[in-house]
């Protein structure tokens, strides 16, 4: 996919494809709109010279067809039996919001979201975890309701999300991970309100924008490139432990601030059990950013003479800013709830 206009034409049709998802009133715009958006991203995944992403490319359209081919079973099955009050309805429910949770690799359907992430390019990365999932979760926040599916959903994509990442020395698959467990957060917060869900994905999705940028711009993809000293200046180190703290929810950042914002609604809600599983389960997910922090900064490694492979790069300046805004806005986002 070397040819830039190639590129922007599917991804003109990759965002019109979301935006007809989005804004369709029929089941079966709903899913014209994700098979576009789908066959459009397809030759965006795919690369020429490496046969690695061409086979990732695959596993993701044959997971992509099996999902929609679900939820068009199910919205035949709404349309002939249930077709009005289908919400109270189990079966239809569950198989809608499993077709969408296998779209968005959720767990138990999350098997293919590390293995596609892992052999694709730090852009696609970026796409898969952030853009490719607003049209199944808003669709999923249309008619999602609190049940023991959802509830079960929330407390394994938390699981999975937080074990998963422990032994990853690959950065894409401790992004994937990471990106699960936001996900039992995200599927939480619809439950409460549909603001809070859209807030925490725009929160997640710059942070996760800065890190993509910075390891981009780096040339980084596992972890020992990142422990090598020579190669990195400490403040580039610096800003780039401060984005994966802040997208692991430690207080003093922005990224706790849409947890504080689903902490308080579900405690408004009284559902203070699943809440608490949540906070003991997310701790494991920022135990493995803190160790990473902690181990790259602190740590003293030996100079390898022959790594020479990332070239020490002037930092984008709009990125050290995002950093900062990502560090101080917690801050300043507090500071102005005390105020009023």
């Amino acid at each position: 996919m070397d040819n830039n206009s190639t590129k922007l034409l599917f991804l003109s049709m990759m965002l019109m494809g979301t935006i007809l998802s989005i804004s369709s009133n029929s089941w079966f715009g709903v899913w014209m709109g994700l098979e576009i958006n789908l066959l459009c991203f397809i030759p965006m995944l795919t690369n020429n010279k490496n046969s690695m992403i061409n086979e990732s490319s695959i596993k993701y359209f044959i997971v992509q067809a099996m999902a929609s081919t679900m939820l068009l079973f199910s919205i035949l099955l709404i349309q002939l039996k249930h077709s009005m009050s289908w919400e109270s309805e189990m079966v239809p429910t569950m198989l809608i919001s499993s077709s969408l949770l296998l779209k968005i690799g959720a767990a138990p359907f999350h098997f293919w979201f590390p293995e596609v992430m892992g052999n694709s390019e730090w852009s696609n990365c970026f796409i898969l975890m952030t853009w490719q999932k607003i049209a199944p979760m808003m669709i999923l926040s249309y008619c999602i309701q609190l049940s023991k599916f959802i509830f079960f959903i929330v407390i394994l994509s938390i699981i999975i999300g937080a074990m998963g990442g422990l032994n990853q020395t690959s950065l894409r698959h401790l992004l994937a991970y990471s990106s699960i467990s936001h996900l039992g957060w995200m599927i939480s917060s619809m439950i409460s309100s549909e603001n809070i869900w859209e807030i925490y994905f725009i929160i997640y999705s710059t942070l996760s924008l800065i890190l993509v940028l910075l390891f981009k711009q780096m040339n980084l993809f596992y972890l020992n490139q990142i422990y090598t000293t020579s190669n990195l200046k400490p403040e580039i180190k610096f800003m780039m432990f401060l984005s994966l703290l802040s997208i692991g929810g430690l207080p003093p950042f922005i990224g706790f601030l849409p947890k504080w914002m689903v902490i308080q609604s579900m405690m408004e809600m009284n559902m203070v059990s699943l809440m608490s599983i949540m906070i003991m389960l997310t701790m494991i997910t920022l135990y493995y950013y803190l160790r990473i922090s902690f181990s790259a900064l602190i740590l003293s490694y030996t100079e390898n003479s022959w790594s020479f492979s990332i070239k020490n790069k002037n930092i984008n300046p709009i990125l050290t800013m995002t950093t900062m805004i990502s560090t101080i806005g917690l801050m300043s986002t507090s500071t102005l709830i005390f105020l009023y």
